[in-house]
């Protein structure tokens, strides 16, 4: 449905704030916005753009669209565990999995070899390879300046904090699920804002007057704009490098537990919610920016995560064009983490992840179920979007 001018929007039966109807306002309007903003229903107010944004831009991105967690996303496979297989306590199993995968600020004692753990690790250590090789040529670090390498690759493997988790689910026919989310760590946050503060530059030189200064662009063809974009692609394929190295030791952390080799059943599905990248659109190629959103297309696998009390569901997508191809990313947020603390106690966190193997201190409070949108009311808003291949329960969930 059409939310205001040059706006659709899949937000039928879920709240949308005024004040993320405001940004989304004022992301239409700007004049390289090239056809109309999709809303998903996850929508919820971010930095400069709402989070929950399709937005298609001719000749320039907005760096504080893409944000600077760049190529944040989720990572899932099926295991061939069953329900029956797992222990009554998963308590040691997350033990384990924190032991194998650091969280918050926590990063690796040295970089990762996996290719001394399986043979699998050897086609990881390659892709880790040409990502070293790549980042020694970025046009960026010349206005990055002193950065600390030593770092980015001790963090390829961690989780990172905030709404970042590693869950281990089960299916609606009782299949173990591994799936988890996070993006490009430091390094990412530290390209993004570097960008971002490009783009506030380039817009105050040209006289550009904005709606919010977070909404400054690069245009197409000017030095800047080739540093972020290689910059973009390359922190793009650290993110999803860095999800399946996690996905690779938490395996390893199950096998160990198990005392037995554990398999997948399918292949891992990986997908950014936070990018952007050349499509073609209506006849048009076109940059489509997805700001808390997942690319949908006819056939194509993707991951919704509710919060760590409800559901998730893997999706496939329906191509439906007026979304570009999207759907949400998640529940989104109802509340503000500060609200969340405000709002809930740890009685209401105990409640709200009974049954799950999880901190329930206050320092993960701001992440209570109660403090998103109904998954569910979601899911029903984008119908015509994705179809449900499987829908997952958590009963362990590891929160950075």
């Amino acid at each position: 449905m059409e939310l205001m001018k040059n706006v659709q929007g899949w937000t039928e039966g879920v709240e949308v704030d005024h004040q993320a109807l405001n940004q989304i306002r004022n992301i239409a309007g700007l004049p390289i916005v090239a056809g109309h903003v999709a809303i998903m229903p996850d929508v919820h107010l971010g930095k400069g753009a709402t989070v929950g944004s399709v937005i298609p831009t001719r000749g320039a991105i907005i760096p504080a669209a893409v944000g600077v967690d760049i190529g944040c996303g989720m990572c899932a496979v099926r295991t061939d565990l069953s329900a029956g297989d797992l222990p009554t306590s998963l308590s040691a199993m997350r033990s384990a999995i924190e032991s194998l995968v650091p969280v918050g600020f926590s990063i690796h004692d040295k970089e990762l070899n996996p290719t001394h753990e399986a043979a699998h690790g050897r086609v990881l250590k390659q892709r880790m390879d040409a990502l070293y090789a790549r980042f020694e040529k970025l046009s960026i670090l010349q206005v990055l300046g002193s950065v600390d390498a030593r770092k980015i690759w001790k963090q390829l493997g961690t989780l990172g904090g905030g709404n970042h988790f590693i869950e281990l689910c089960l299916d609606e026919a009782g299949a173990v699920w591994v799936m988890l989310h996070s993006g490009s760590r430091n390094i990412g946050k530290t390209i993004g804002e570097a960008a971002i503060g490009m783009a506030r530059e380039a817009a105050m030189k040209a006289g550009v007057a904005l709606p919010d200064r977070d909404l400054a662009w690069l245009n197409e063809g000017s030095p800047e704009f080739h540093q972020y974009v290689e910059a973009l692609q390359w922190a793009q394929d650290y993110a999803a490098l860095n999800r399946d190295l996690m996905l690779f030791r938490v395996m390893r952390a199950i096998r160990d537990t198990m005392g037995r080799e554990i398999g997948s059943t399918k292949a891992a599905i990986n997908c950014h919610h936070n990018y952007a990248t050349v499509e073609e659109h209506f006849g048009s190629k076109v940059w489509i920016t997805r700001k808390g959103a997942v690319s949908a297309r006819v056939g194509q696998l993707g991951i919704i995560p509710g919060s760590m009390g409800a559901k998730s569901y893997i999706v496939r997508g329906k191509g439906n064009p007026l979304a570009y191809c999207s759907c949400s990313h998640g529940a989104g947020r109802r509340h503000s983490r500060g609200a969340a603390k405000r709002l809930f106690d740890l009685d209401a966190l105990a409640a709200q992840t009974s049954g799950v193997e999880c901190r329930k201190d206050e320092g993960v409070l701001d992440e209570i179920p109660g403090a998103y949108k109904d998954i569910d009311a979601v899911m029903a808003a984008q119908s015509d979007l994705v179809s449900v291949e499987h829908t997952l329960k958590q009963v362990l969930c590891v929160k950075g």
